[in-house]
């Protein structure tokens, strides 16, 4: 069937998340640090690379265990310091020439809706980003009660899109969150890779995405020749 309908991640694709992913690394360590475990850089970046390759669904919560070496209290108190200073910025940086692609892809007729494991506050971010008027879905993970990558989250965004799954091109960062469940409901991918995840690796080749971009001009060019 023809794509009618283009469903994006949030982190990477369109945020390119790059002031959030500097606070994460400040303040993980900070709150282990008032547990009494000091982390060295080195450590800290050995479990980053181990959260990414052992597919963590939460990478910071994976991080905070890895690094508080089996100490459950240490580690949930560390979680609840990380998740209370977090929760206080308002983060959001739109990806330089996201909102013009965009714009051009909705103007051409294609629906827009957004698959991403985010809080019930996603529209808000989205009107920051100056995104919310491009998409015809804009609610994350949260309203749905769904998180990725559990494929009932893209198809609850399917049926309010009107959609089929097979209508669908599904653009993310993630081979664990993005390209294997979109894959296994028989929507063709588009792995944007970049950030944290950009070494992560298909498991099998059931994961391989139909196309790899690195820049939004190569993502517009992808898309243009998968539908």
């Amino acid at each position: 069937m023809p794509v009618t309908t283009l469903l994006f991640d949030v982190g990477g694709p369109l945020d390119i998340e790059e002031t959030y992913e500097h606070a994460v690394d400040r303040l993980l360590p900070e709150a282990l640090a008032r547990q009494g475990i000091e982390v060295a850089p080195a450590d800290y970046a050995a479990a980053c690379t181990w959260a990414v390759e052992s597919f963590a669904p939460d990478l910071a919560q994976a991080v905070l265990w890895q690094l508080a070496g089996g100490d459950i209290f240490a580690a949930h108190r560390a979680w609840a310091l990380y998740g209370s200073e977090i929760a206080k910025g308002e983060w959001g940086e739109a990806r330089p020439g996201m909102i013009e692609l965009l714009a051009t892809l909705r103007a051409t007729g294609f629906r827009l809706g957004i698959v991403a494991n985010q809080p019930a506050a996603l529209p808000d971010k989205l009107r920051r980003l100056g995104m919310a008027d491009l998409f015809d879905s804009v609610d994350g993970s949260a309203t749905f009660g769904l998180s990725k990558p559990d494929p009932r989250l893209f198809l609850a965004v399917c049926a309010r899109l009107s959609a089929e799954p097979s209508e669908c091109l599904m653009i993310g960062d993630r081979i664990d969150n993005d390209i294997a469940p979109a894959r296994l409901l028989g929507m063709r991918t588009i792995r944007f890779r970049c950030g944290r995840h950009a070494a992560q690796q298909p498991r099998s080749w059931r994961e391989v995405p139909d196309a790899e971009v690195t820049s939004v001009d190569e993502l517009a060019a992808a898309i243009d020749r998968l539908v």
